[in-house]
């Protein structure tokens, strides 16, 4: 592990195992030969008088090639590529090696009939994509929004001092400061969930050039539609060599706004830790500093934070790479694609760090009402608008010759300002009920 070059599958490897299913050199092959195996028995079930059918017997048993795929199938792969020296060709002849030992030797010239690599690349990769996101990312994604949630309806009737502009502002709550973004995730999340998986699958140049010309009964575009279907995706209509990428690159730039709202979050945590507003649980035998015994550091937004960051980073050039690509194709996609599971790694790392630090999370209550008690100025807001009801000539104006400056606004001062306004004692009595912790507008019980 220590000599690994990359902290994904180094130092945070515990973090990320479940990725090594989904974007490993290993995951590849094996949905690589899924998709020729899917393809194969796809091709021979279309009843075509120029094509040889399959037994339920031999299904099954073209089936086994992938079913029983393992680590030592994916290095005979590997070894067969260090003589052809192309990845997708060593698949083809594995699949058509495991049929000579099945006794199908007659259909092995079969297998990758009419194809050229990107069929299988470009089927192969949004699949694995989609299975990550299904299988790892939308759960643990889950569970950090409902983290927060939850978090969010712990705190909702406890007041806090807002800062706009890093001063003091007018009171609000820390449940709906934290139910922000609940929001925002949750509404990013759907835009998530609405992106189609697509898929490319169509020959050399994405006209099923060699199906057409080498078999004539076949509907080919009906046929490629259906089998993109049968995997759970949808095929591209009009494509080049390669997929567009677009939805990708949709996926990529939703995910990098969930990460960029991820941070904003952890910085606003970090800050009202810095604050005292939150207690960090200590952790036996954790240490907060090599040399200052007293502190325990952030460590866990901070660590969230860097690596969101590191994650939007590739993902913002993976979206703007993919989608371009030279007349019918360049190979510039290939190398890059195979980075797509890099920034899902540092985002893994990043929620299982937030999940940690919201769970350490211990609020200060008297901490966060003594910081209220000693900004009575934030009331003035309130006082000035009913003032405005009630039509008192230049409301604002008196409240800021009261509270700008170096003056020290009290409970007692602003009261003291209160009682000499020429109003009715209704409207005083009024205003001199308002104070910091309960000017906090709608709370979530409210929404």
């Amino acid at each position: 592990m220590i000599r690994h070059i990359s902290p994904i599958d180094g130092r945070y490897a515990s973090k990320t195992l479940q990725l090594q299913d989904y974007f490993s050199e290993y995951a590849l092959i094996k949905y690589r030969v899924y998709i020729e195996v899917r393809y194969l028995i796809n091709l021979l079930s279309t009843e075509s008088k120029s094509l040889p059918s399959l037994t339920s017997d031999e299904v099954d048993q073209v089936q086994s090639i992938y079913d029983n795929f393992n680590p030592d199938a994916a290095q005979e792969i590997k070894n067969t590529e260090k003589i052809t020296n192309h990845d997708v060709k060593a698949v083809e002849y594995y699949v058509k090696s495991q049929l000579d030992m099945l006794g199908l030797s007659q259909h092995k010239e079969w297998v990758h009939f009419g194809l050229t690599s990107q069929d299988i690349n470009n089927t192969a990769t949004p699949l694995m994509l989609r299975d990550a996101i299904s299988d790892v990312y939308y759960p643990l994604l889950i569970e950090i929004i409902e983290a927060i949630k939850s978090k969010a309806e712990e705190y909702a009737s406890v007041p806090l001092l807002a800062h706009t502009h890093g001063q003091p502002a007018s009171p609000t709550s820390m449940g709906k400061e934290w139910m922000v973004f609940v929001e925002r995730l949750q509404a990013q999340l759907q835009q998530l969930i609405s992106i189609p998986t697509k898929a490319k699958f169509g020959g050399a140049t994405g006209n099923f050039n060699a199906h057409k010309v080498a078999i004539t009964d076949v509907s080919w575009l009906d046929f490629g539609d259906t089998f993109v279907e049968s995997l759970g995706m949808e095929r591209l209509q009009y494509t080049t060599q390669i997929e567009h990428y677009d939805m990708m690159a949709a996926i990529f730039h939703t995910i990098s706004r969930i990460n960029t709202i991820l941070i904003d979050f952890s910085r606003d945590l970090w800050t009202y830790i810095s604050m005292d507003y939150f207690k960090q649980k200590v952790v036996k035998g954790e240490v907060g500093s090599s040399a200052m015994p007293h502190k325990v550091n952030p460590i866990d937004f901070e660590n969230a934070e860097g690596n969101l960051g590191m994650a939007n980073a590739i993902f913002t050039f993976l979206a703007a790479k993919l989608p371009v690509s030279r007349l019918q194709r360049d190979l510039t996609d290939s190398t890059v694609s195979r980075n797509i599971g890099v920034p899902f790694g540092h985002s893994q790392i990043a929620l299982l760090s937030l999940k940690k630090g919201i769970g350490k999370l211990e609020i200060n209550i008297p901490k966060i009402h003594a910081d209220l008690d000693n900004q009575w100025a934030v009331v003035a807001e309130a006082i000035q608008n009913i003032l405005r009801r009630e039509g008192v000539d230049k409301p604002y104006e008196k409240l800021k010759d009261l509270t700008r400056g170096n003056k020290k606004i009290t409970k007692e001062s602003m009261h003291h300002f209160i009682k000499g306004l020429n109003i009715d004692d209704e409207v005083k009595a009024e205003m001199l009920v308002i104070t910091p912790q309960n000017y906090i507008g709608y709370v979530l019980a409210d929404y």
